[in-house]
Order: C-alpha cells, then structure tokens, then sequence
C-alpha cells in the first residue's frame, strides 16, 4: 500500500503535520495553535473464534494508531462487513459489543458507522483523536544513540494461524486474545512521561518492517537483539514447525535487502522477527540514560511487556543489524 501511496500527489496545505510522507501511524490536521486532529482507519478479518473477543481486539488495534502518535483518541465510526444470510445477526451484536466495551476503556465515543453485506466478517474503527499541534510523537524523529523499547510480545500472527488450523493450545489463545485486547494508552502515557524520541505500533509489516519504517523515515539504523525479544507462548515452536501465515513471509521477504543478520538465525527465527501483528505493542525510541525509568513505568503500568530490545545508531550499509544479544558494554 505504501508504494501505491507514493504515486498519488502529496498535500501540500501547511495545517497536515503529519501526511503520508513518512509511512506514518496517523495523520495529524491543525485546526489551531493549540488544537490538531489525529486520524487513522484499520479493520481485518477475525483473528479468534469468539466474535465478542474479535470486536475487542479489532477496537484496541483500530487505537493503537492513535497512541503511537502520543495523542488522545475522541470519537470513532464501526466500519463493519457481514454476512447477513449467512451468520446469526446475534454475532455482529456480539463483535459490536466487544468493540463499544474497549472503546468504553478508553474514554472514547463510537458515534455511528457504516456496515455492508459482505461474504466475510469484518470489523474495525475509523478513530478521531487530539493531540496539540507540535506534541505529536512519530516514526521519523528516532536519533542515534536512542534506545529500543517493546510493550507487547510477538507472535499474535503465527498463534492466529494456529487457530484457524485447529492447532492453537487454550493456554495460547487466552495469552494472544488479552495481550491482543489490551489498549496502547498505558505504554503511550508511559513513553511521553519518560521523553520519547519516537515511537510506532507493531502490527502487519512486523517488527522487522516497521523498525524499517522508523529507520527510513529517521535518518537512522537500528539493531534488534534477538534474545531480549518477548515472544507469545507457543509462538516460537509453532513457527519452527511451520505455522506461519503468507503475510510473515512477505514481510520477510520485503525487508531481507535491508537487514544484516550478524548472528545466523534458523528461518523460523527470521520469520518470528517479520511476523504480522494484529493489535501489538509499542516500539519506543528514547534516549538511553531514560530506558530504565520507562522500562520502571511501563512494568508500574502492567503492559504486557517491557523489553529493552535493541538501539539506534547512524546511517550504516544496512537499516537494520540483527544480533542475538547487545554488544559488551550496552545496555
């Protein structure tokens, strides 16, 4: 989509802060000095059975835009395809139910939508936030030196290919639908309390892609350290048995050119680091001497994770270096 984007003409209206020129989470509109409008869109296909827990995750994922750009979610419209012959309509109540309930949790109003008959369910939101003109945090403002933090585990791509082989553990699923289900807004909160550089949600190109993104859109590379990467349980031995949706393997596919792998990583482990996340976590760049106490806060804050997972570092041959631990002395 990115590449289709870059053929279209580009805004030029002063008032758009943040367009499509950095591949970004959401658009940022000033109306005044002291007052910008945060927009994005997102909705999918279901990623679990339970048409409730579907609507949850679809709603928490529809938000993370929002937060990745520091900003406070207002209001939404349901965006929602379903096939109304064809499944009870009790299920779409369900899915709706899920998705008011996290909107609830956020403060946010869901105002109306729009719904079409359509041969596959689908669900999402389109999300208006606020944030002020200038606080807006994004993914092209990573600085060498900054550290790379993660507030969610990975995975949600490889157990949602489980579940619909029939293959998923229990214990798995409950895992991924509540770390899936879980808002953003702590670790944003966390991340603006503790100086953040830069920040972007991991979701459908993978860590791997979207660190990519930071990276281009900085100025910047990066190095990721394999073994301080949190992972969903199952996630690693399902991968290794070859559980991996099409979308992990484009993914890989797409940003190889720009990786460097230091350390020699089976497939499956390259595959874990590119694999597309439904509703995933945060990756925050902030300034090294600040990582413990966001690291402290978002712990403080319960996010499903806290992980110090690598570094960014000036423009070098490749984006993105991909290591099994840091280099002596980091930290």
């Amino acid at each position: 989509m990115g590449h289709v984007i870059s053929q279209l003409p580009r805004s030029t209206d002063p008032d758009l802060l943040v367009g499509t020129n950095t591949a970004d989470d959401a658009a940022v509109y000033r109306l005044t000095d002291d007052l910008a409008l945060v927009q994005s869109v997102d909705f999918f296909t279901p990623v679990v059975d339970d048409p409730y827990d579907f609507g949850r995750i679809a709603a928490a994922n529809s938000l993370s835009d929002i937060y990745a750009m520091g900003a406070t979610p207002l209001i939404a419209l349901n965006i929602v395809g379903f096939p109304v012959d064809v499944l009870p309509i009790e299920q779409l109540v369900e899915i709706l139910r899920g998705g008011a309930d996290v909107a609830r949790q956020a403060g946010m109003t869901i105002v109306g939508g729009h719904t079409i008959d359509d041969r596959e369910p689908k669900y999402g939101l389109a999300v208006t936030g606020t944030v002020r003109p200038g606080s807006q945090v994004t993914n092209a403002t990573a600085r060498p030196g900054d550290s790379l933090v993660l507030t969610k585990p990975l995975g949600t791509g490889i157990i949602a290919t489980a579940i619909k082989r029939g293959t998923a553990g229990t214990a798995a699923v409950e895992e991924a639908t509540e770390v899936m289900a879980t808002l953003n807004r702590d670790a944003s909160l966390a991340a603006l309390a503790n100086g953040v550089t830069s920040m972007t949600d991991i979701t459908g190109f993978g860590l791997l892609g979207h660190l990519l993104e930071m990276c281009k859109g900085s100025g910047v590379s990066a190095e990721i350290w394999v073994d301080a990467l949190p992972w969903l349980r199952d996630a690693r031995s399902l991968a290794e048995e070859g559980v991996v949706p099409g979308g992990t393997r484009r993914n890989l596919a797409f940003v190889e050119p720009d990786v460097e792998w230091v350390d020699d990583l089976p497939e499956y482990e390259r595959l874990l680091l590119a694999d597309a996340q439904t509703s995933g976590g945060l990756l925050i760049a902030v300034p090294s001497d600040r990582a413990e106490a966001l690291i402290a806060d978002l712990r403080g804050r319960g996010t499903p994770a806290a992980a110090l997972v690598g570094r960014v570092g000036l423009v070098g041959e490749r984006a993105i270096s991909v290591r099994r631990g840091p280099a002596p002395g980091s930290s």
